[in-house]
């Protein structure tokens, strides 16, 4: 017979456990500077011409696992894992073979992972460096978490993943920097740390490209956090601007982005809790948007994909500085058969 004193001994251990757990992943917390300087990995040593028109393509890989058979619970679904190895592997060959379709000289990835358990600890990024060995390439991490405990029965694990830039072109030096706004303790403990990759190029007539690859925050309560890091940006590609630089800053925005209507998308899906507009007034003076607004870029992942129902939006773009010329910019419709998100590419002249 259970008494009311075991159940007490039950429940004090249970307690003492989560503390040590809560006390092991404080210790082990990451906590980066706010500019941290990374390697450039085989870095190429072709200098850009600014007579030649560029491509660079945006692309969040959903860690090889958010296929359009999938669902995510933090989106009000139920998995937090991709549903095999097999499958992770699958999905990245058919990225890779979609990006090289597109061939861009410049290729922005989010969520790439590298020992994470819900991919089953494929090193997403060596995977993407021997695909591409003629590209320089540079990795910023944004998520480190020994362990993430949600779902309960079915938890996410260990999550190491970040952003990645290839480049066909020779860079100076890339940074990591980090963004601000964090969650209260110990939520904070368990989300990712955003940041963007900035990595410069050198072009031959003395200016700098200055490449910005960015994931900014979706699920914070009152986006309060997204303003603060909207603010950030907006004052560091400002900053760079009146320095005479080209600047394009691509990504995933985690906004519905100006001037496109998720509501010309074919959908019978509400408008999720997590999307917001991207506020009018940050886009700095001096830039414009490259944006495809008649190819959805995102999809919710309440559940797997049915054509005629998820909720679809445009999240995914690059914002350019008036120095650039974009020739076109295009979205690929994957029908999200490889992630949730679409590829999105803008060819550019630097004037």
């Amino acid at each position: 017979m259970v008494t009311a004193r075991k159940v007490g001994i039950i429940i004090l251990i249970i307690a003492i456990l989560f503390g040590l757990f809560l006390l092991i992943i404080t210790i082990t917390n990451y906590k980066p500077e706010e500019i941290t300087e990374i390697i450039i990995n085989n870095n190429q040593g072709k200098i850009i011409d600014s007579s030649i028109p560029l491509t660079c393509t945006s692309f969040n890989i959903g860690y090889g696992g958010l296929d359009e058979n999938q669902n995510f619970f933090a989106d009000g679904g139920s998995n937090s894992r991709a549903a095999s190895r097999e499958k992770v592997v699958g999905n990245l060959n058919d990225i890779i073979e979609l990006l090289d379709t597109i061939n861009s000289d410049f290729l922005l990835l989010q969520e790439v992972d590298f020992d994470s358990s819900r991919s089953y600890k494929i090193d997403q990024v060596k995977y993407f460096q021997e695909k591409y060995p003629n590209y320089s390439s540079v990795f910023g991490i944004n998520y480190k978490v020994a362990w993430v405990p949600v779902p309960i029965l079915k938890p996410m694990g260990k999550a190491y993943s970040g952003i990645l830039t290839l480049s066909k072109y020779h860079a100076i030096d890339a940074f990591r920097v980090q963004l601000p706004g964090t969650e209260k303790w110990p939520i904070q403990l368990f989300e990712l740390d955003r940041c963007f990759i900035e990595t410069r190029f050198p072009v031959n007539n003395g200016k700098e490209l200055v490449l910005l690859n960015s994931h900014l925050s979706a699920f914070d309560k009152g986006g309060v956090i997204r303003q603060q890091q909207l603010n950030y940006l907006k004052s560091y590609i400002e900053n760079e601007y009146f320095k005479g630089n080209y600047i394009i800053v691509g990504g995933d925005w985690n906004h519905n982005l100006p001037d496109t209507d998720p509501y010309s998308f074919n959908s019978t899906e509400e408008w999720p809790f997590w999307l917001e507009n991207l506020p009018q007034d940050f886009k700095p003076r001096g830039f414009s948007w490259a944006i495809d607004k008649e190819v959805p870029t995102v999809r919710t992942l309440a559940e797997e994909y049915t054509d005629g129902y998820n909720f679809l939006a445009v999240i995914d773009g690059f914002l350019i500085s008036d120095n650039v010329e974009v020739l076109e910019t295009y979205a690929i419709d994957n029908n999200f058969r490889n992630s949730d998100h679409n590829p999105v590419t803008i060819e550019f002249l630097l004037k």
